[in-house]
């Protein structure tokens, strides 16, 4: 994204708070920050850890000389925005994920009504989905303030790698309806509810329709790997480059990722990419991206028997879901996305 913005004319400084080295996830360079600026138990003392964060920002940033923060999440970085942006008066706006919605809003109560005023005083709220900006805001905000926040928001999608647009696959794909092969990429854990898309496998093949899945990814949760190993249905594979996952997704029929929790799920766009039907969980960040029945279906992550149905409606009507798949990826392209962000940000600065 911020490469794309960069392309733009779009200046960009980006600011990365850790506590350990182990947490980067993107490298410092001439435009991107990371600052160990707090322990990893601060993280339960909200207001500290805070504190460290906005302290690190004022004293590496002259922050007033911005047009305009961006938050990528509502808690954690949203607070700090909104602190900076009173203080300096430089307007700013949040993006809606996983962790605000399952961990902050839900479980930390505390902090509920400081979400709410973020919201609140943010001139722009970004949501992945429509799914999560309905459950948010009708779940959280005040009745009187909900109209107040959706005429703010703006539902953007996050963009997949030019690799799968480069590589997308465009020809006609035939299904075996006897002998499905499934397939599943990312971390092995609880959330990601691998066990009932096996229990799921079970319903299917007592009803006649054989069905593999390929599991890849790094095993987080051990128990969760030996019942995939073990499963004489299931071939496990290592977490694998985009080079090699390509390949392993062509040979697949149904890409299948009932989350628990899911702020959008990048997989399901590299999936589609290669003309792959997806079953992706009702509610979470990737519902709602296209009608159900589209390029996929939408089923409840606690019902095997959802997921079962949802496999096989996905079979019976194989041909044109699939077709509609490659066809329709090109909303995930970074490079439309920063298009919307720098629409976005001019009308915000321009005012």
């Amino acid at each position: 994204m911020i490469e794309e913005l960069d392309a733009l004319g779009i200046e960009n400084e980006v600011f990365v708070p850790i506590h350990a080295e182990a947490d980067i996830v993107i490298q410092p360079n001439n435009d991107v920050f990371v600052a160990k600026c707090f322990d990893k138990w601060n993280r339960y003392l909200f207001d500290l850890k805070q504190a460290r964060i906005i302290r690190c920002v004022e004293k590496h940033y002259n922050v007033a000389d911005f047009d305009l923060i961006h938050a990528y999440t509502v808690f954690t970085d949203g607070n700090c925005a909104r602190v900076l942006s009173k203080k300096y008066n430089v307007p700013y706006v949040v993006a809606v994920r996983n962790t605000d919605v399952n961990t902050f809003f839900k479980k930390r109560v505390l902090l509920r009504n400081r979400g709410r005023k973020i919201l609140q005083e943010a001139s722009r709220v970004f949501f992945l989905s429509n799914a999560y900006q309905k459950e948010v805001i009708g779940t959280y905000v005040h009745k009187i303030k909900q109209q107040e926040i959706i005429k703010k928001s703006c539902v953007i999608p996050n963009g997949i790698d030019d690799f799968w647009f480069d590589h997308s696959f465009s020809q006609k794909r035939i299904i075996d309806k006897n002998n499905v092969k499934l397939i599943y990429a990312g971390g092995i854990d609880k959330n990601k509810n691998i066990t009932a898309t096996l229990s799921a496998m079970e319903i299917l093949r007592s009803n006649g329709i054989e069905t593999t899945l390929t599991v890849v990814g790094k095993i987080v949760d051990r128990t969760i790997g030996e019942i995939i190993i073990n499963n004489p249905h299931a071939t496990y594979i290592e977490k694998q480059p985009k080079e090699t996952l390509i390949d392993l997704y062509r040979k697949s029929d149904i890409f299948v990722m009932p989350s628990f929790h899911e702020s959008f799920g990048l997989v399901y766009a590299e999936a589609l990419s290669q003309g792959l039907p997806v079953i992706y969980s009702k509610g979470q960040g990737f519902d709602e991206q296209f009608e159900n029945g589209y390029i996929g279906y939408a089923v409840d992550p606690k019902d095997p028997q959802s997921i079962a149905d949802g496999i096989l409606n996905a079979i019976h009507l194989y041909e044109p879901i699939s077709d509609r798949c490659s066809k329709c990826v090109d909303r995930f392209n970074w490079d439309r996305i920063a298009q919307k962000y720098q629409a976005v940000y001019e009308t915000i600065i321009d005012k």
